[in-house]
């Protein structure tokens, strides 16, 4: 069926012909239950809509302007707009106020902060007891993820060296720690 043909039975179903509804349905039902069961995918829910999209075309085919646009456009457009509407209605409800307070704060409340800055300022006191480039290689394996290969290449070391730094180093700041 051609646009123009497409065009005079929405015009007249715009003037409540039964016959010209029937004949519309049966050359486009196909192809806007195909975009509602794109944007739903589910068939019965797009059955159902495209129910609602025919009604919707019965009750405003009037409002149909005939432009340069394909009078099918205007139809997907229904179509789509209603099987996005459902989509949308069929999310479930946001929570209720008071079901938000049990819900977590990823947020470190302000005492998990204070005591984070305490132990960052230990820690730090700790490195700072460490030979410079000891500490700079625990800093780059435990902090910045640097790998033991890396390190060593970067500090000029064998690799079983810098293996050998980093577990005295860490004994240290542990016997620091615990002091």
């Amino acid at each position: 069926m051609t646009p123009d043909e497409i065009t005079k039975l929405i015009f007249r179903t715009a003037l409540r012909e039964r016959a010209a509804f029937d004949l519309l349905y049966r050359h486009t039902s196909a192809k806007l239950f195909g975009v509602c069961l794109r944007v739903l995918k589910d068939r019965a829910e797009a059955e159902e809509a495209l129910q609602d999209v025919y009604v919707k075309i019965w009750t405003k085919a009037d409002r149909f302007a005939a432009t340069d646009l394909s009078p099918i456009t205007w139809l997907v457009a229904v179509a789509r707009n209603h099987a996005i509407d459902k989509l949308r209605a069929r999310k479930a409800p946001a929570a209720e106020l008071d079901e938000a307070q049990a819900v977590a704060d990823p947020m470190p409340n302000p005492e998990s902060m204070a005591e984070a800055g305490s132990e960052r300022r230990r820690i730090d006191a700790c490195l700072g007891e460490l030979e410079t480039d000891r500490a700079t290689a625990v800093r780059g394996a435990y902090l910045n993820g640097d790998s033991y290969a890396e390190l060593a290449a970067r500090f000029d070391v064998p690799l079983n060296t810098m293996r050998t730094w980093l577990r005295r180093s860490l004994l240290k700041l542990r016997e620091c720690l615990e002091r």
